[in-house]
């Protein structure tokens, strides 16, 4: 259904490291063709575009992945994406995707929005993690080994999400954003963007959730799950 967000497991288990099964990747296709996540033992960005899906590596560049891959996501969000509303815009900050979809979706304040931006982008800055080293490795612990690359004057796709802030332990909160060169050669979760001049901006409110938790996983089975706020904003910047 167009619109409707389906999500595999839960932003906590990540943080607790729950990364070692997941959703096979076929599966999460079938649900959409705009997207982000991430693979087993955490290791890259997805970013899925156009119903393509990418991983994107610590070194900055981007491997297409074939639907038939026998990989999974152990989380990911994605949406059979209609945009609703489309505009342009010139933004200084990643901090402003927010207020401008709050602006052009103004009857949709408390719901997940999906977005689409398209253009050159006078700077882009993106981490990407290298992925887990042990089993159960938190997300947290993962960060510290991330590594961050900076596009000047590229011109890309930008794909991403907001989330409500009462999703709080089950999804990001708040903007979630992920970048792919317009080659599709390079990418990564968006820590700061500036456009320089107007972009192409699609989006569109997501009133309905598919919700999905791992099944027979016991590192998802014996997660405390208790949440952390503060080491999800570290990570997802």
């Amino acid at each position: 259904m167009a619109n409707e967000l389906f999500q595999y497991s839960i932003i906590t288990a990540l943080m607790d490291g729950v990364a070692s099964n997941g959703l096979p990747i076929a599966t999460l296709l079938s649900h959409g063709n705009h997207g982000l996540g991430t693979f087993r033992y955490m290791r890259g960005e997805m970013i899925i575009l156009d119903g393509k899906l990418y991983q994107m590596k610590s070194d900055g560049t981007v491997t297409p992945i074939d639907p038939s891959s026998d990989d999974v996501s152990p989380f990911a969000m994605v949406t059979q994406f209609e945009a609703t509303v489309a505009t342009t815009a010139a933004l200084s900050s990643k901090e402003e995707v927010s207020a401008l979809l709050k602006r052009i979706l103004p009857e949709s304040q408390n719901h997940f929005m999906a977005v689409r931006l398209d253009g050159n982008f006078k700077s882009v800055t993106v981490r990407t993690a290298a992925g887990q080293t042990e089993p159960r490795q938190s997300l947290r612990e993962v960060g510290k080994n991330q590594t961050s690359h900076t596009f000047e004057s590229a011109t890309g796709t930008i794909v991403g999400f907001l989330s409500p802030q009462y999703m709080e332990g089950i999804g990001v909160p708040g903007i979630h954003l992920h970048f792919i060169t317009e080659d599709r050669k390079q990418g990564g979760h968006i820590l700061a963007l500036e456009t320089g001049g107007e972009v192409q901006v699609q989006a569109a409110a997501l009133p309905k959730m598919h919700l999905e938790l791992p099944v027979a996983d016991d590192e998802f089975n014996t997660a405390p799950l208790i949440g952390d706020a503060a080491g999800v904003a570290a990570v997802e910047g």
